[in-house]
């Protein structure tokens, strides 16, 4: 009865969640992108911040800015993905009507204090620029320029949009900024404004598409990668199957000569190889619990990768503010199952008791670490009063989201593991007595492996995080979402045809730790991609300022991390099924 009706709660709670996303996919924009006539468009202004530090931003108005006389706008629903991503949309004030043209007209005047004269001078020394948005299309400004001649400094103050339509459609929007006036103290600055509506070819499916960059993203260079990458895939499956399958067919034949022999006439000092260690292959790993839930949490994190991808590719969810954002934490939520599975199973098969505990760690392992490193950089952006702060709301909604979904689907997916595939069905029995690990060369030691474990994955993907984190980092736009999934089944297959490789050797070395020997030596390809990280930073772009630098290396960290999960899992996935494959083969005494 109990569990009747936990069911029926946990059922409830799911659906609820699914109603409400589903609402807010619906209702997330004021309107429907379409309009008539004379009807209200609104220009929303949304962030300004300095050039170089694109997660540095501010709200509009934070910058002594005044808004246009009209306050009576349509309510706007603000989503998750946006507040958690720092979106701020405050209404303009200019009145806009749908295919109404609009002269050159003044909307609002500041009076330049010294307070006031600081705010704008330092924003226009810094490159400040700002952020609007008309019917979701994205607008960008620069809010002054630098006479370095003359040492002065001057401020756009007229806004020119040219608007183009098509049928009840926007579909494009261009801003000009014009009039250039010089900031002195005392002075009054008139913010004038016009606009101009115009007949556009675009189609309203394709008005998107002057944001992206073809000529960057699918650069010869671009092309070039994949099919290196490709090669590499070749390569390395060449090398398994001609190479290692050879030594390990000669190490069947080897131990099939054995058994012919007679027990007396061996040579027990030429007994060598994997075969020896079979008592202690399948023995558990150190810290059960916690590899359990790392594992359950790469099976997790790699099947949301590979569902976004796909949706992204589908839905082309870059087009839509916090979309993406939005779209990966439901899609995470509802595939928790996944996670609790795979972890719940494979700690039950290693005798673990404390399944409670391991099923609350595989659920808030990656969670807590997303949320402490948001948290901290929380801090850091409410000292800076940016717009980056996450609201409290978002918080308690993230959290809500953890308790109430992740968790009891957590649960149901351990229960299922621990009853569907949690009995060991191991082909060779587990020694009582751990067998000594004997002397081995340095670079067979699981740290050498490890180390050199991550360079062939990382060489894969090296280009393509390049443009992954030029899009993030800086001013471009994501969109080739094929290019990412090809490169992401690529680095899967590179990444289990080198972690077999590295468990051969280990085993070979008569060394039975290679479940954390295999996980680790995949997941280093997340160390390089970290360390590269330092380069791009320091090469490639012109950050500077704390909150800025603590963003790009928090955020870069929990990167890592995740793609360190989620290839030591597909590494380890490789290494088990290749363990059972050999052990299974040859006959064990």
């Amino acid at each position: 009865m109990n569990t009747k009706l936990f069911a029926m709660d946990y059922l409830k709670v799911f659906v609820s969640f699914l109603v409400i996303h589903l609402t807010c996919l619906v209702n997330g924009d004021e309107h429907n992108h379409l309009y008539k006539r004379n009807e209200e468009v609104v220009l929303w202004m949304n962030t300004v911040g300095p050039y170089h530090n694109r997660q540095e931003t501010y709200t509009y108005f934070s910058l002594p800015f005044c808004a246009g006389p009209k306050d009576s706008i349509s309510h706007y629903h603000e989503t998750l993905g946006e507040a958690l991503q720092g979106v701020e949309l405050i209404h303009s004030g200019l009145e806009m009507r749908f295919q109404e043209d609009v002269t050159k007209v003044q909307f609002c005047q500041v009076h330049l204090d010294e307070e006031k004269l600081k705010a704008f001078i330092y924003a226009v020394r810094n490159h400040y620029w700002y952020q609007m948005y008309i019917d979701d299309l994205p607008i960008w400004g620069i809010v002054g320029e630098v006479d370095e001649t003359n040492n002065k400094y001057y401020i756009w103050t007229h806004k020119k949009f040219d608007i183009g339509f098509n049928e009840d459609h926007i579909v494009d929007v261009n801003l000009t900024s014009e009039t250039k006036v010089e900031l002195k103290a005392n002075t009054n600055i008139e913010f004038t404004y016009e606009i101009n509506w115009k007949s556009s070819p675009i189609t309203y499916k394709d008005r998107f598409n002057k944001y992206l960059d073809p000529k960057f993203f699918q650069h010869r260079i671009h092309w070039f990668s994949i099919f290196n990458s490709f090669m590499m895939v070749i390569f390395l499956v060449g090398l398994v199957s001609m190479i290692l399958l050879r030594t390990v067919r000669k190490d069947y034949a080897r131990y099939s000569q054995d058994e012919d022999v007679d027990a007396m006439d061996k040579d027990l000092g030429d007994e060598y190889g994997w075969k020896q260690v079979h008592g202690d292959v399948f023995r558990p790993a150190s810290y059960p619990m916690l590899f359990s839930a790392i594992i359950g949490c790469g099976h997790h994190i790699t099947l949301v990768t590979l569902v976004v991808i796909t949706f992204t590719i589908i839905g082309d969810l870059y087009t839509e503010r916090g979309s993406l954002l939005g779209t990966s934490i439901f899609v995470y939520a509802v595939t928790s199952p996944v996670n609790g599975y795979f972890g719940g199973a494979l700690y039950a098969k290693m005798g673990g008791r404390i399944w409670i505990r391991q099923m609350l760690l595989s659920a808030f392992l990656l969670p807590s670490l997303v949320c402490g490193m948001a948290f901290l950089i929380n801090f850091i952006a409410i000292y800076y009063h940016a717009s980056r702060a996450i609201p409290f709301g978002s918080m308690v909604a993230v959290a809500c989201i953890c308790v109430f979904v992740i968790l009891p689907l957590t649960l149901v997916g351990t229960l299922l593991g621990r009853n569907l595939s949690g009995q060991p069905d191991y082909p060779c029995r587990v020694n009582a007595v751990p067998r000594p690990i004997p002397e081995k060369k340095w670079f067979m030691e699981p740290l050498i492996i490890t180390m050199l474990g991550g360079i062939l994955p990382f060489g894969s993907i090296f280009i393509e995080m390049y443009f992954i984190f030029t899009s993030f980092w800086a001013y471009k736009i994501y969109y080739v979402y094929g290019f990412m999934l090809l490169v992401v089944l690529i680095l899967m297959v590179v990444t289990i045809c080198v972690t077999i490789v590295c468990t051969y050797f280990l085993l070979n070395a008569e060394d039975y730790r290679w479940q954390w020997t295999s996980f680790a030596a995949a997941a280093s390809t997340a160390f390089y991609v970290y360390l590269y990280s330092f380069y791009y930073f320091m090469f490639k772009t012109k950050m500077y300022g704390l909150f800025q630098t603590a963003f790009y290396f928090g955020y870069m960290a929990l990167f890592s991390i995740a793609l360190g999960i989620m290839c030591g899992t597909v590494g380890y996935i490789g290494a088990h099924a290749f363990v059972r494959k050999i052990y299974t083969t040859v006959k064990i005494d």
